[in-house]
């Protein structure tokens, strides 16, 4: 059992690409959770898609059979600290990942990617495959 887990976007792109190590990872997972923001780029992915239209039904699928996590004050609060931690250290990483990160930490969940720059986060537990 991998526990509770947050998917990055690369996670359900290699879902979708058929990753038998991801596939694996997802059937032995307590629980999953898909950060508002990973559906966000899944959506703009398929907005700039040459095939738009099938990426998009795919990703509605997805987003349907979901538990989705939104962000709130207390994420927001969260994302402050480590962007400003980060950009202390001048170790930045992407926006976006620092929402998924915020999401992790607010709900103790582990991320589960293959961006080896969320190890730059304190205290982020990672599952990589």
């Amino acid at each position: 059992m991998v526990g509770k887990i947050l998917l990055d976007a690369n996670f359900v792109i290699d879902l979708w690409k058929g990753n038998l190590a991801v596939q694996g990872l997802l059937a032995a997972a307590e629980q999953v959770y898909v950060p508002a923001t990973v559906m966000g780029e899944l959506y703009h992915g398929a907005e700039v898609s040459n095939r738009r239209e099938a990426q998009m039904a795919e990703a509605e699928e997805f987003a349907s059979g979901s538990n989705l996590l939104p962000c709130d004050l207390e994420t927001a609060r969260h994302y402050g600290a480590i962007k400003g931690t980060l950009q202390v250290r001048g170790r930045p990483i992407p926006d976006n990942d620092i929402w998924i990160a915020a999401l992790a930490q607010q709900h103790d969940l582990t991320v589960a990617t293959k961006d080896a720059h969320f190890r730059e986060v304190d205290a982020l537990p990672l599952l990589s495959w």
